[in-house]
């Protein structure tokens, strides 16, 4: 369920009101939150999402590379996390470009987004898993993670296009 856009002075709160998310007064970037289901479906609405916010603005980080990375957070956060944790996507368009966070109720670290974690370095490239974090990496302008109330929140950040 989407719970919404918010102008640059508003952050969502659906948590405060039983029809819909409520709006509050804050100085801040325009953001969007969604709650996915946790299951792989959540993987192309969230791949949405993203494609709609950055249409948003005009001079935009880049929306595959956004899409791209973003699915790797969302479908790892469905793989890695117990069927029960929520799964939270978070985008904040910044003036500089964007930002994804992707929160689980798991409080394990996702992997080491600092450097290839992968005994003997590079994942294989025949294997199915293992790349996400390194495209990670390797096409955002930052990256990592850090502990919530709830879990965690792997995120990334891409800069604006020029």
């Amino acid at each position: 369920m989407v719970e919404g856009r918010t102008s640059p002075r508003e952050r969502i709160h659906p948590e405060l009101t039983p029809n819909g998310p409520a709006l509050l007064e804050a100085s801040g970037p325009a953001s969007w939150r969604i709650t996915l289901p946790h299951t792989t479906a959540a993987v192309p609405i969230a791949r949405a999402l993203i494609r709609t916010a950055l249409a948003e603005i005009e001079a935009t980080a880049d929306s595959d590379t956004a899409e791209l990375l973003t699915a790797e957070l969302v479908a790892n956060a469905v793989e890695h996390t117990p069927s029960e944790s929520p799964i939270e996507l978070v985008v904040e368009l910044l003036a500089g470009g964007c930002q994804v966070e992707v929160h689980d109720g798991d409080p394990a670290p996702p992997g080491d987004l600092c450097r290839i974690a992968v005994p003997g370095g590079e994942p294989d490239p025949w294997q199915e898993h293992g790349r996400g974090l390194l495209l990670i990496r390797a096409l955002s302008s930052d990256c990592g993670h850090r502990a919530t109330a709830e879990g965690k929140a792997v995120w990334f950040t891409l800069p604006s296009r020029t």
